[in-house]
C-alpha cells in the first residue's frame, strides 16, 4: 500500500523559510517522479514543483522559481521542498504526490498517489 506523509509545515513570518518533507512508502520510490502541489482556501489545487525519479530534472511554477527548491533522497524514500522568502500568498495546504509528469502546470489529476497535506501559513 502506498503512503505519503508530509511534515514540516507551520506558521512563519513573511520572508522566512520552511522545509517540507514527504516520506514515501513506495516499493519503487526511486523509479517514480514526485511532485508538490498546494491548495489555498477557496482555490483549486495547483502545481508547485516536480522532480524526476533520479533527481536530475526539476520543474517549478514560475512564481516559485528562485524561492523554492525540490530535492529527493532515494536512499531515504523522501522528497523535500525548501521554501525561502515566503509570502503571505504562499499560505496553503501543501501536498506531496507521486507518479506523475514533470511538466510545470501539470493537472493534479495526472498524479496517482497523494499525501494528506501539511498546512503552511505565512503571516504578514
Amino acid at each position: 500500500q502506498v503512503q505519503l506523509v508530509e511534515s514540516g509545515g507551520g506558521l512563519v513570518q513573511a520572508g522566512g523559510s520552511l522545509r517540507l518533507s514527504c516520506a514515501a512508502s513506495i516499493r519503487a520510490f526511486s523509479t517514480v517522479n514526485m511532485g508538490w502541489f498546494r491548495q489555498a482556501p477557496g482555490k483549486e489545487r495547483e502545481f508547485v514543483a516536480a522532480i524526476s525519479w533520479i533527481g536530475t530534472i526539476t520543474s517549478y511554477k514560475d512564481s516559485m522559481k528562485g524561492r523554492f527548491t525540490i530535492s529527493r533522497d532515494n536512499a531515504k524514500n523522501t522528497v523535500y521542498l525548501q521554501m525561502n522568502s515566503l509570502k503571505p500568498e504562499d499560505t496553503a495546504v501543501y501536498y506531496c504526490a507521486a507518479d506523475g509528469p514533470l511538466r510545470a502546470g501539470v493537472n493534479p489529476y495526472e498524479y496517482t498517489y497523494w499525501g494528506q497535506g501539511t498546512q503552511v501559513t505565512v503571516s504578514s
